[in-house]
C-alpha cells in the first residue's frame, strides 16, 4: 500500500492540509492567544448566607464558617442542630479563636441555630 503525502492528500480533499504537528498547534495557540487565561467574572458577595451544618465533622465545620466570614457576607444562619459538639464548640469559635475578629455579634435564634453578623470587605 502507498503511503499519502501531503500533495495525495491535498488532491483528494481539495483543501489545503495542515499536518498534525506541534508547531502548528503552538502557532494556532499563539494567534488565538489560547496561552492568557480567560478571567472568570467576579461573583456578587451574597449579603445573607444560611450554613447548614448537619453531618459535617468538627473540620467540615470550621471551613464553611471561615469560608463565609472571609466572603464579604454581612450576615449568616448557622445551623448547629440542637445538640452536639457542633453547637456546643460555635460560640467558643466565635469568642475565642481566629473566628473573633470577623464576628461583631451573634445570638441564638432558636436551640439548634444561630444568627451571626459579619465584619464585611469594603
Amino acid at each position: 500500500m502507498k503511503q499519502l503525502s501531503d500533495n495525495d492528500i491535498l488532491e483528494m480533499v481539495g483543501i489545503e492540509y495542515a499536518p498534525d504537528d506541534n508547531a502548528t498547534k503552538r502557532a494556532v495557540r499563539s494567534q488565538l492567544k489560547l496561552s492568557h487565561r480567560i478571567p472568570v467574572p467576579a461573583q456578587p458577595t451574597p449579603e445573607h448566607v444560611t450554613i447548614d451544618l448537619h453531618n459535617k465533622t468538627v473540620e467540615e465545620a470550621w471551613g464553611d464558617i471561615m469560608s463565609a466570614a472571609q466572603s464579604g457576607a454581612k450576615s449568616a444562619n448557622i445551623i448547629t442542630g440542637a445538640s452536639g459538639v457542633l453547637h456546643q464548640l460555635f460560640p467558643q469559635w466565635a469568642r475565642e479563636s481566629i473566628l473573633t475578629p470577623y464576628i461583631i455579634d451573634f445570638h441564638a435564634i432558636n436551640n439548634g441555630s444561630f444568627f451571626v453578623r459579619f465584619h464585611h470587605k469594603k
